[in-house]
């Protein structure tokens, strides 16, 4: 006969555990303690088990019924509740330690470990943050492409759309990583590449006509801010690297007697280690520079400490010192004029001068073709481009071959 309330609660302890039975195998043990515990005895591949469903009053007689329907539905399927059982657990453990965020910081120290550039970290760092709130806590593989969407709408939200356009790259990485270290099964968020606002593309203010670059170039020797800063200034359109390779430059990595500056791989935005050569009017600066640097580790080291580089924010002020606005010219914009007024010369291979920039090819082809450094060309290149910027300087509007210097395409 099945118990019912009165019954359960008038089942008082004894020395011994006993049973008090409920129907279909269900019973409830009291044991000697006063605890209840529901049980259900049944048999799997002949052999005798007990499966356990919890004790009373936390489980109620509804409940345990409940839990005992589905056990014999389990039997009758020929599987072992007691081991189906164990797997969920299991399944919920593991759940529970491969959340998103688990899984992303798994990731992050994945490609961490493989060298990725601290800015690039921390920018994926601060695009995860933004989404943890809403998915962190999510079992990876019970992301939903909804979810997702949820998370890029709030970035939206507020106007930042190419914000919102890396977001959803860097959440779909993080679950292609959970597909391949099989916990989670599909990315959704490469189903959302068409549901964003497409940003509108802003490019860098640069300027690119040798008449701009030469009046640039008389603004920049009448600049009389810090004098750091004015040489840092003066070496950005000879140099054309990138704003945080200049200003995260080592007096080590400078070889003044073969005029090479050799930049390590983990400072570069590709990872590759790579060379520049160092014209005479570079060699000049750097010679006063050392007399002002030389005794510490960067060239261009912070007003606060001379532990740490200078400011990425200090050359884009000097040229707003200078007059030019955001919208004419920032410190990235030197690479941009040097490209254009390369090239425009036509007698430099493009491939000297991309390999000059550092910039990889987005071919693999290519790449697999293009594997010379064009070293000696590059030498002749940037000795020419710091002559051809003297001349704009000092009003030669019009680009002028001075093949003497060791110009010509080969």
């Amino acid at each position: 006969m099945a118990l019912n309330y009165i019954q359960i609660t008038n089942a008082k302890p004894r020395d011994k555990a006993y049973k008090v039975a409920d129907s279909e195998g269900l019973y409830l043990l009291v044991q000697p303690n006063g605890a209840k515990l529901w049980r259900m005895n049944y048999r799997h591949l002949d052999r005798q088990k007990t499966l356990y469903f919890g004790a009373w009053p936390e489980v109620g007689i509804a409940a345990a019924r409940q839990r005992r329907i589905e056990a014999k539905e389990q039997i009758a399927a020929g599987l072992d509740p007691c081991a189906e059982k164990r797997h969920t657990r299991i399944a919920q453990k593991i759940a529970a330690d491969n959340t998103f965020k688990t899984v992303a910081e798994e990731w992050l120290d994945k490609i961490e470990r493989e060298g990725r550039a601290p800015v690039t970290l921390e920018k994926i760092r601060w695009l995860l943050g933004m989404a943890y709130p809403t998915i962190g806590n999510l079992p990876i593989s019970k992301v939903t492409a909804q979810d997702v969407l949820s998370v890029l709408r709030k970035v939206e939200a507020t106007g930042r759309y190419e914000s919102a356009r890396r977001m959803r790259s860097v959440l779909s990485r993080v679950l292609r990583y959970g597909i391949a270290t099989a916990r989670a099964d599909r990315d959704v968020a490469a189903d959302l590449r068409g549901a964003l606002i497409t940003p509108k593309v802003s490019h860098l203010a640069a300027i690119t006509t040798p008449k701009e670059a030469g009046a640039l170039m008389r603004a920049i020797d009448g600049y009389t801010g810090h004098e750091i800063t004015a040489v840092a200034l003066q070496l950005s359109p000879y140099l054309f690297v990138r704003p945080g390779e200049l200003r995260k430059a080592e007096w080590v990595e400078i070889d003044t007697q073969n005029a090479i500056w050799s930049i390590p791989a983990e400072k570069m935005k590709m990872r590759r280690p790579h060379r520049v050569s160092l014209s005479r009017q570079v060699m000049a600066h750097l010679d006063h520079l050392h007399t002002l640097t030389g005794h510490g580790k960067y060239l261009f080291p912070s007003f606060r400490s001379a532990d740490k580089p200078m400011s990425e924010n200090t050359i884009n002020a000097a040229l707003r010192r200078l007059g030019y606005s955001q919208q004419e010219m920032t410190a990235h914009g030197f690479r941009a004029m040097a490209a254009t007024l390369l090239n425009e010369m036509g007698i430099w291979n493009p491939d000297a001068i991309e390999k000059q920039l550092a910039h990889l090819d987005g071919s693999a082809v290519r790449r697999a073709y293009t594997r010379g450094e064009y070293w000696d060309e590059r030498v002749r290149m940037m000795q020419h481009w710091s002559d051809h910027l003297d001349q704009l300087r000092d009003g030669a509007a019009i680009f002028r071959p001075i093949f003497g210097s060791g110009g010509g395409r080969r």
